[in-house]
């Protein structure tokens, strides 16, 4: 069985300047070890991810991806504020290390990450597992007591009580996504929503926001974000926090469900190819709410409008990588299709909106 993201040689658009890096790391009493060579990972459609040494230690060099980056995403000092600290309370939190916030030395942010080894699970199961019902219900419990876990560590005592702004919240998140949608449809060749979008907004603006509690949230919640132990699918990290806040814990659940494929959801859902829960074992989206109730204790009962929302936000993250193609922003030609994969969720999410999926 195959551990960990793939390594490749790293790509000539995303080549290092060892030299600025290693001068910059000895300013501040880290050793780049020049004789280790520097190892890309393979990666999707964010952050940059590099493995190199750092005084005799495989350690992981993040940095955001080429092009224009969406206001807030892929934020380096984020994600190392986060992991500077959530390791004391949350063990599967790997430790940051540093954090560069000078875009001379490498072109862009850049953190450096404590590396953890083991097995990362993307859109297909291994072979080894294919087809196999108790691995899929193992790793759909430890998903949901991972969030649970993370939800239950108190910010104040990790000094992250005055992280993120958490009044407001799903006010703010709704205003957000909603004029990210918009200013994605926005630019050369503009990308034009389907009739469903409209209405989506109005519903949500159109709801009663239910109350709200505050925890840490993650805001990025899925299986291949997790590192596993190859042979036991034991949980060794939680990656990619560059977007963590605090916040309704709820909304964290609802991002995860918006992943969340079934074998009979639209076609939409299966091209999201994020995680492979529509094989057996796997829980359903319903599965996973009863779940994350009875670990959290929290109350579940209402979660329609969490649901809906977190449907909009990842139509939003696909219709910014949709025009990040369209600006010519990226030559990867899995982007050419997002916009119609875009409309294909906002018609998932108002079918949620009215009762007829979940």
């Amino acid at each position: 069985m195959q551990n960990g993201p793939a390594l490749k040689d790293v790509e000539e658009a995303l080549a290092l300047p060892l030299d600025r890096l290693a001068g910059h790391l000895a300013e501040h009493e880290l050793k780049l070890d020049r004789d280790v060579p520097v190892r890309q990972f393979a990666h999707g459609f964010g952050n940059v991810n590099y493995l190199l040494s750092v005084d005799g230690v495989e350690t992981v060099l993040r940095r955001p991806p080429l092009g224009p980056i969406p206001p807030g995403a892929n934020d380096m000092k984020r994600e190392h504020t986060v992991l500077s600290v959530l390791w004391r309370a949350y063990p599967y939190a790997p430790k940051g290390i540093h954090f560069c916030g000078d875009e001379s030395v490498i072109g862009a942010p850049f953190q450096l990450i404590e590396y953890r080894e083991g097995l990362v699970i993307g859109a297909e199961m291994p072979p080894e597992l294919a087809g196999n019902a108790e691995a899929g219900a193992k790793l759909g419990g430890e998903l949901v007591r991972l969030m649970a876990d993370f939800h239950a560590v108190d910010p104040a005592a990790i000094g992250l009580g005055q992280f993120g702004k958490p009044e407001g919240f799903l006010e703010r998140t709704l205003a957000g996504w909603v004029k990210r949608c918009r200013l994605a449809m926005e630019g050369p060749d503009p990308h034009q929503p389907t009739k469903a979008f409209a209405e989506l907004v109005a519903w949500l603006e159109g709801q009663k926001l239910p109350p709200s509690a505050v925890t840490l949230l993650h805001n990025d919640f899925k299986l291949d974000n997790v590192i596993l132990d190859p042979a036991t699918l034991d949980p060794i990290a939680v990656l990619d926090w560059d977007m963590a806040t605090r916040g309704d814990p709820l909304f964290d659940l609802a991002i995860m469900l918006a992943y969340w494929t079934e074998a009979g959801d639209p076609p939409a859902m299966h091209e999201l190819k994020q995680m492979p829960t529509a094989g057996p074992g796997f829980p359903t989206r319903s599965d996973l709410v009863t779940g994350y109730g009875a670990v959290s204790g929290r109350d579940v009962s209402d979660m329609l409008y969490y649901r809906v929302l977190g449907m909009l936000r990842l139509a939003g993250i696909f219709l910014q990588l949709h025009r990040r193609w369209r600006e010519g922003g990226t030559t990867d030609r899995r982007f050419a299709g997002f916009g119609t994969l875009a409309d294909g969720l906002i018609d998932f999410g108002w079918d949620i909106a009215r009762g007829r999926a979940f």
